[in-house]
């Protein structure tokens, strides 16, 4: 059907909740809005769904929330009993709809005699993948939109190793989720029903506290925080999200004992009313935090996203709070794992460093200085979850840090998923390291750049709003693939990476395998070492462009990396 036919469906449907009637009401007279919101359904992938609150079938409401719901109950009515009865653990964050989208997905899954285990109030991402292993549930869904802004929510699905669920079960789960057509009339059990048959079990405290007691493992040097971390001056914010009662409960266990929430963001509010996104790599983010800062002359500040999976800071650099990337985060947390496990005795002879194929070379560095293998993987925290779990399966590595450049970090493997809030009691202890040696964590990473070369990257995302924008993106992608660039800057292209073929090809042509799994992405290797990659974000309708360069000075390093992204936008803005 045509979206007209499709937004009638929804006027004339009777159970329609009162609120997505006004909706219909307000858009009778858009067309526009009309498209928007029924002309295809909403993109249900690996990532699960993430899209704008409201009505219409590419909007996240308690129909197409109950539609997914019931796709993954489908597909777990196909497993051994012992499999599907282990349940669903079900968490969610403090956006708009987000408990009432928990409990319409536990209400389908009770309707297939599925288990639910659902948190009584809002937690962070990592303690949903945290519960999935504690309570050995087959299933998890994390209801979230991450750092999107506040109209935006969003339905993950994870799987029995706590990872988000690998691909080939996310496939099929998706096209039992496509499956459901008719959307109104999906069983659901009562809240009433799901406890009288104990299909239904609230979760809190008991998983908090084994969460707690396994991030307490993720410190290092205990002895540095009682000396040096328990008078050091912290700021932090959880930007109205989940992360403000499990940081400071981490934050006090390790032995930090000064520091500060932002009062006004320490509520969960799904306004975000004090950011205009509730995202720590920007810098408005920081803007509250930096002026507490100030005040109390504060060593380092800490900003958790609302499902506190992504954390970024601001340091102090001299005169001022200097923001650091999600890259020069992620070597400053790695460079301290591995000095610290070398200094006491504990760097395994097989170690290994998990990165996203789009993240800084500097930390490759950093691990060939250190004698531990760099494993590059796609882009998407779910990667570095399926090689943890071959290391566990084969031996052949101890993990011991894994990162994205977008500011989401792992240090233990006890949750499958970026974690702030493991990331938040290491940075703590690491800026307590460089305090004690009179130095600031902006001091740190100069030391990093000093000792390893002068690393710069950068991210840009175009956006592609509205309803062609998926074919927009498919066409930029399409235009790179067949009008394939062999310089960028006048530095020529020495290999190009397509990783929708599976291929690496060479200047003269050569051709060779790239044993990942397919995804549209291109990375271009220049013959100075410079990279370039071009995906489609999986949870937003954007292309991500990215560069990474070095060079023996920050100056010199700044200035290619300007060029390279004029040279990018130009290859991408030319007819």
């Amino acid at each position: 059907m045509g979206y007209q036919q499709n937004y009638q469906q929804w006027v004339n449907e009777p159970s329609l909740t009162p609120d997505l009637q006004v909706e219909l009401q307000a858009m009778a007279d858009s067309a526009t809005e009309q498209e928007e919101a029924f002309a295809a359904p909403m993109a249900f992938g690996t990532a699960g769904m993430r899209g704008v609150i409201g009505a219409g079938i590419n909007r996240m409401n308690i129909y197409t929330v109950r539609q997914a719901t019931e796709g993954l109950a489908r597909f777990m009515d196909t497993l051994p009993e012992a499999q599907k009865h282990a349940g669903v653990a079900i968490a969610y964050d403090s956006r708009y709809m987000s408990q009432e989208f928990a409990h319409e997905a536990a209400a389908v899954l009770g309707a297939h005699a599925i288990p639910s285990f659902v948190f009584d109030a809002l937690r962070p991402t990592p303690e949903l993948s945290f519960a999935v292993r504690y309570l050995k549930t087959y299933a998890g869904i994390m209801i979230t939109a991450s750092h999107n802004p506040k109209q935006y929510n969003g339905y993950k699905i994870y799987g029995p190793d706590g990872g988000q669920m690998p691909p080939e079960e996310s496939d099929r789960i998706t096209e039992y989720v496509r499956g459901v057509t008719d959307i109104f009339h999906i069983e659901t059990l009562t809240t009433r029903e799901l406890r009288d048959q104990n299909l239904m079990t609230l979760i809190g405290e008991d998983v908090d506290e084994a969460y707690y007691q396994a991030v307490a493992t993720v410190t290092i040097d205990h002895d540095l925080i009682k000396t040096v971390g328990k008078d050091m001056s912290l700021i932090y914010t959880p930007l109205h999200g989940t992360g403000r009662i499990p940081a400071q409960m981490v934050l006090r266990n390790a032995g930090f004992e000064h520091f500060q929430l932002v009062a006004k963001q320490a509520v969960a509010d799904p306004e975000f009313a004090t950011v205009p996104f509730p995202n720590p790599e920007f810098a408005q983010a920081f803007d509250m935090a930096i002026d507490l800062g100030k005040q109390s002359h504060a060593d380092v500040l800490i900003a958790t996203d609302p499902d506190a999976d992504r954390l970024g800071t601001a340091v102090w650099a001299g005169d001022h709070y200097q923001l650091l990337t999600g890259n020069q985060i992620a070597s400053l947390l790695l460079h301290y794992i591995l000095e610290a496990r070398k200094q006491a005795g504990t760097l395994p002879a097989n170690g290994a460093v998990v990165k996203s194929i789009v993240s800084t070379e500097l930390a490759t560095a950093i691990a060939k200085d250190y004698g531990v293998a760099m494993i590059d993987v796609e882009t998407g925290f779910k990667f570095i979850g399926d090689q943890i779990k071959q290391y566990e399966e084969t031996g052949s590595h101890e993990f011991l840090f894994g990162f994205e450049e977008s500011y989401g970090y792992l240090i233990k493997p006890f949750v499958r998923d970026k974690d702030a809030i493991q990331s938040t009691v290491l940075l703590a202890e690491v800026a307590a390291y460089y305090k004690s040696k009179n130095m600031t964590l902006w001091d740190g990473i100069q030391a990093l750049y000093t000792r390893y070369g002068h690393f710069a990257e950068k991210t840009v995302g175009v956006d592609f709003e509205g309803v062609d924008g998926q074919q927009q993106m498919a066409a930029l992608m399409t235009k790179f693939r067949e009008h394939q660039p062999t310089e960028f800057a006048g530095v020529a292209v020495v290999q190009v990476q397509d990783y929708k073929t599976q291929t690496a090809t060479a200047a003269d042509g050569t051709q060779t395998p790239i044993a990942m799994p397919v995804s549209d992405v291109l990375k271009y290797v220049l013959t100075d070492g410079t990279w370039i990659a071009i995906r489609p974000s999986g949870t937003e309708p954007k292309v991500k462009f990215y560069v990474g360069t070095s060079a023996d000075s920050e100056a010199a390093a700044d200035e290619k990396l300007a060029a390279f992204e004029a040279a990018l936008h130009a290859f991408r803005t030319e007819a």
